[in-house]
């Protein structure tokens, strides 16, 4: 519903939506004087700047002020951009549908009288699908799905008249079959996306090996993965911050081989564009991105290049992405022995017990290592460290899980080394098997 700039209300309980800019500003300059026996009251939902700027200086000039902000203020900042109530949209979509059945009307009252008479029964079962929408209210999505029609109205029309009943129940069900199903339909093409492979060749070599079908769908899901992580960076930042849904809401749709890939060539691309950080500027050469020219010289790559988001807020998605994606990769040995490193050197650091209670030292594991750990790996881990009394627990009024030694405890030693033993009990057990099989041989 992004075509919706604003929503009316009053006292008397009456709603208006407005997608027309114009209509919206002039109805709050002409309701404003009388707000205080009407009731009215307003808000912007996906107001643009020129029309968020018209309306504050109409709340300026009701005081007798002056706006101190000039359009740039406006563009500049977000706002206008208030999330709809499931009440408000399916207010909205009464009305969208509403206006499709008086223009429907406006038509009729055109035709013959036969003609009228035809189309009477049609007449009275739009009448029904909108009463069944003003008696009751649609799920979020349902309605979403339902609004991007041209023609909602016509739609839910059509697949009442597949089925042989005349209840009111049908018809409300016909609404949500019909939305369910364009969710379905969604949901089906998400899955396609989520499933096709990146194409990371240039059209020249895909042309040779017979791989254009391949080339051009890949691009075009690379576009669309453009698209989505700019219009997720847009719908998540607020207060100066970057929300924390924005990557998930990209990856949902794309999956992190494509969604990686798109933000590795954009920052390629931003080489020189000291908002990036070196850190993702080194990432992304780690990232095989192939030239790919067209006949006029032309880089294609350029066509799925993350352009319209801020370039220090498209540096926060992507190290959020890189870090999403690190915790879904196990762990290395390098990595348990860097954790113990870090550990060890916490537990020694302090001069006295750190614990709450005073009576031990404590050090908190790193909530990234435990999200990829299994436990096996923590059990590596609990190995390397070199105390007696170490055990690994949460702490009263602390997040997270910490090591724990106690206070009498020897901290200066070094992280323990593998047993011999042990390294010599698991070449045996490894080696089982092909003793085995030598001597059946040798039988």
């Amino acid at each position: 519903m992004q075509d919706i700039m604003g929503i009316t209300h009053y006292a008397s309980g009456e709603t208006e939506i407005f997608t027309d800019p114009a209509k919206f500003i002039e109805t709050v300059r002409e309701e404003l004087p009388t707000r205080s026996t009407t009731g009215f009251t307003y808000k912007m939902v996906n107001a643009d700047p020129s029309t968020r700027k018209a309306i504050d200086d109409l709340i300026y000039n009701e005081y007798g002020e002056e706006n101190p902000h000039d359009l740039s203020y406006y563009r500049n900042t977000e706002g206008g951009k208030e999330p709809l109530t499931t009440e408000e949209r399916n207010t909205a979509l009464y009305q969208k549908m509403f206006t499709e059945q008086e223009t429907y009307r406006d038509w009729l009252l055109t035709q013959t009288p036969e003609e009228i008479l035809h189309h009477s029964y049609e007449y009275m079962v739009r009448e029904d699908i909108l009463l069944a929408l003003e008696d009751n209210n649609l799920e979020d999505a349902q309605v979403e799905a339902l609004y991007q029609s041209p023609s909602p109205l016509g739609d839910v029309l059509r697949e009442f008249e597949k089925r042989e009943t005349g209840h009111m129940e049908e018809v409300l069900d016909c609404m949500m079959y019909r939305s369910n199903d364009i969710i379905r339909a969604e949901q089906e093409k998400r899955l396609e996306l989520l499933q096709l492979p990146v194409y990371p060749y240039p059209a020249s070599y895909a042309q040779e090996h017979g791989e254009l079908e391949q080339y051009r769908t890949s691009r075009k899901a690379n576009i669309a993965c453009r698209d989505a992580i700019d219009n997720a960076i847009s719908e998540n930042y607020r207060n100066n911050r970057l929300g924390e849904k924005a990557v998930g809401q990209v990856l949902k749709q794309f999956g992190y081989d494509r969604t990686l890939y798109v933000l590795a060539n954009t920052v390629r691309q931003k080489d020189r564009d000291g908002r990036i950080s070196h850190d993702n500027k080194d990432w992304a050469k780690t990232i095989p991105v192939y030239e790919d020219t067209d006949s006029w010289g032309q880089d294609r790559n350029r066509e799925f290049v993350v352009d319209r988001a801020h370039p220090g807020l498209l540096d926060l998605f992507i190290s959020q992405a890189r870090h999403d994606y690190l915790l879904t990769q196990p762990l290395t040995k390098e990595d348990i022995h860097q954790e113990a490193v870090r550990l060890l050197e916490h537990l020694q650091e302090p001069e006295r017990p750190n614990s709450p209670n005073g009576t031990h030292f404590v050090a908190q594991i790193s909530p990234d290592f435990l999200g990829r750990a299994s436990s096996k790996d923590q059990d590596k881990l609990f190995s390397m460290l070199p105390f007696s009394s170490l055990t690994f627990s949460g702490l009263e009024g602390r997040k997270g899980v910490y090591a724990l030694i106690s206070q009498a405890e020897n901290r200066n030693k070094p992280l323990r080394k593998p047993s011999v033993r042990k390294k010599l009990e698991k070449v045996n057990d490894e080696s089982k098997p092909l003793a085995a099989k030598k001597r059946g041989l040798e039988r």
